[in-house]
């Protein structure tokens, strides 16, 4: 799973059209530059993240009117891209052209629902986005801190501003099922601690002092930021605490599908379209899943049949109970997920012509959030602003992290899944909303899970518990096409998806209660990985008939992700013009 930093909003004034005399193509130049300087003024975190310094003193504006304003901004910037006929434009402009209006006209369309208020579920919330910020901008200058500190101290502001939203959600029915929020407040009380010195805030100051710095701003620096956690952060998490305990989770739903929320079916609807890019109905969906949970359970018992159990029930019960396969401490569960992306890396070469420059790091997930939250997931990096990208491993709840389940994970998350293919994104020569911005689901997602069927090329799965391993995270997500779906769509209690996860794959308690609660709190988002995957082998196996000897899939694999992240139907014409190039190629 992909993770973007927190993208705050403040106000700004529409930006004035170019000259109607433009050119097709200056035009199309002229608004792509105007969304870009808006987009980065309106999320000044994200700026300073790419090292653009003009907003550092600011963290955004965090209410509904903002996001109304948001939305109207991006009618104007609609307005001003139909106004350039496409038919003017080179592929490539088409192609930025038709990818920017997608984005923004998806962002008008899901701040017209009520259910933009809700700002909490599994995957995060403001105030987690909030207390981990410190890991997603630069922290080398005194300027670079000066700026953390004036941004804790605008805290405030913003959390007053995204609880009133929370109430505004309270009020409209717009809250999170009760089975999702059985470990919520941890994430709230988790960042409070008694001493400074061990918030996540003071984080930067654990480490060693800046050169640039002196010992005497050092010590100033040191000294304001244990003022400002225990007299502004540590009260203001309290507040968010006292509301959600008193106010929130006793108006908690008990209904778990989107569709029960007030518009709950248009909603879902728009959900599936965004997250896949694709026309596919829920029902069309649900059973492309069941297709591939059979498919894929045949596999699981052969693997079970090669590693001498009676049934696939018995290996995956061997697998779920044996100590053997779990890390005695959270060190050693770093460790094998470190040793594994080093596995990984050398295996690279073989399978891309170009890999990125940009390396990325193995961390564990912060303590308060792992309880409730996935196995693992990705965090991007920033080459301009010298930020590795990071791998971040659950560690929390051992006996539910199986060893053998790393070489999928880790596939996913690192190389050459997330990692890999946005890194690379992060460095092409695109325009820059395409590079930072872009990112569809069914793409990202997709190519994290088609990165795991590489691994068998790779070589990793060199047992048949690890191999059990890859097909249990294969069978994961095609249940996640008939959990969400039935869930959402079709009147699914939890306790049935948990039964129908349950059966199917070889996850732990733990992990299928936490995937369950995510597909139910963030309705949808589960549905690309599997839709993704199955389009890119399909794209593979055509190239792979067309080019016959000439099939290389080094190239092929440059080829998907040469132009990053893209809507799968966009995909396909991209992927149609590659063979038809390589065809012609001596």
């Amino acid at each position: 799973m992909r993770r973007l930093i927190l993208a705050a909003l403040i106000t700004v004034a529409i930006l004035p059209a170019a000259p109607a005399t433009a050119a097709p193509a200056e035009e199309l130049k002229s608004v792509i530059t105007d969304h870009w300087a808006w987009y980065l003024k309106s999320n000044p975190i994200f700026a300073t993240a790419l090292g653009v310094h003009d907003f550092d003193d600011q963290i955004g504006d965090f209410s509904l009117a903002e996001s109304d304003r948001q939305a109207n901004q991006a009618a104007a910037f609609i307005k001003r891209l139909d106004a350039i006929p496409a038919a003017a434009l080179t592929p490539d402009d088409r192609t930025n052209q038709a990818i920017l209006r997608r984005m923004l006209s998806e962002q008008i369309e899901a701040n017209s629902f009520g259910e933009r208020t809700m700002n909490v579920s599994t995957l995060g919330s403001w105030f987690q986005f909030f207390a981990g910020f410190a890991d997603a901008v630069p922290l080398r200058s005194k300027a670079d801190i000066e700026s953390y500190l004036t941004r804790l101290a605008l805290f405030p502001k913003a959390n007053a501003q995204a609880l009133d939203i929370t109430r505004a959600a309270v009020a409209g029915g717009f809250v999170q099922p009760c089975v999702t929020l059985s470990g919520f407040m941890q994430t709230i009380t988790g960042v409070i601690t008694d001493r400074p010195e061990d918030s996540r805030f003071y984080a930067p100051f654990n480490g060693p002092k800046p050169a640039a710095i002196s010992d005497s701003d050092w010590s100033a620096m040191q000294a304001r930021a244990k003022s400002l956690i225990t007299g502004t952060l540590n009260p203001e998490y309290r507040k968010i605490e006292a509301y959600f305990s008193a106010s929130y989770l006793p108006k908690c739903r008990k209904d778990v599908a989107a569709t029960s929320l007030p518009d709950g079916q248009r909603y879902y609807a728009f959900l599936v379209r965004q997250q896949t890019t694709t026309d596919l109905t829920p029902a069309q969906i649900h059973q492309i899943g069941l297709d591939e949970v059979t498919r894929i359970r045949a596999e699981m018992d052969s693997v079970a049949a090669k590693a001498g159990q009676p049934s696939r029930a018995a290996f995956i019960q061997a697998l779920r109970t044996d100590p053997k396969y779990y890390a005695k401490t959270a060190e050693e569960l770093m460790a094998a997920a470190a040793l594994q992306a080093k596995i990984n890396d050398g295996k690279m070469p073989g399978l891309f012509v170009k890999l990125p420059r940009l390396p990325y790091g193995v961390r564990a997930i912060p303590a308060e959030t792992a309880g409730g939250t996935t196995t693992a997931y990705y965090n991007p990096g920033s080459p301009p602003a010298g930020l590795a990208g990071t791998y971040y491993v659950n560690t929390s709840k051992l006996d539910q992290r199986p060893l053998y389940e790393l070489a999928a994970l880790t596939s996913h998350e690192a190389v050459p899944g997330h990692h890999h293919q946005i890194a690379l994104q992060q460095e092409m020569d695109l325009p820059n909303f395409r590079k930072y911005q872009a990112f569809f689901n069914a793409f990202v997602e997709g190519w994290g899970l088609y990165s795991e069927h590489l691994g068998i090329e790779m070589g990793i799965y060199d047992t048949p518990e690890k191999d059990m391993g890859r097909l249990s995270y294969e069978m994961w997500r095609a249940c996640r096409l008939v959990v969400d779906t039935g869930l959402h769509a079709q009147g699914w209690t939890k306790d049935r998806a948990v039964a129908f996860m349950k059966d199917n794959t070889a996850l732990t308690d733990a992990n299928i209660d936490a995937e369950v609660n995510r597909y139910i709190s963030s309705p949808g988002q589960a549905l690309g990985y599997k839709l993704g995957e199955l389009k890119i082998k399909a794209l593979r196996k055509k190239a792979e008939t067309a080019l016959g000897p000439k099939f290389d899939v080094r190239r092929f694999h440059d080829a998907v992700l040469g132009q990053g992240a893209l809507p799968l139907d966009v995909l396909e014409v991209q992927i149609d013009g590659w063979i038809a190039a390589e065809q012609k190629r001596g």
